[in-house]
């Protein structure tokens, strides 16, 4: 089992940056993608990025060009650099591990999330 801790949320005004971390209680390599997501208010949760086969980046319109995901691997933590935060940012983020079994993905564990507020 693997417990993933969030940190690094918090209040920013619009046009700043933050950065979030993911730290892992054990290895993450065992798992093909690492991710964030994000729920806003009132609203699905969503895909924001994700490592994938620790090769390929995705990452979700509404943040391409903002916001990059990274990993360390020697410290089993995953990070989120969030420039340019808007008022849609805002929401609680939490990062997951997942595997692919066949085509689709099951994410195995999730943080209790951290959330990041953005005010104008």
């Amino acid at each position: 089992q693997v417990q993933l801790v969030e940190s690094g949320g918090g209040m920013v005004q619009t046009g700043g940056s933050l950065r979030l971390s993911c730290a892992a209680s054990g290895s993450i390599l065992r798992y093909n993608r690492v991710a964030w997501y994000r729920r806003a208010p009132g609203k699905e949760r969503e895909l924001v990025a994700a490592i994938q086969n620790s090769i390929s980046t995705i990452y979700a319109d509404a943040v391409k060009g903002r916001f990059t995901i990274s990993r360390d691997n020697a410290k089993n933590t995953v990070y989120l650099q969030m420039n340019s935060l808007n008022a849609e940012d805002t929401a609680v983020y939490y990062c997951a591990v997942a595997n692919m079994y066949g085509s689709t993905w099951f994410e195995r564990y999730w943080g209790q999330g951290t959330q990041v507020t953005v005010s104008s």
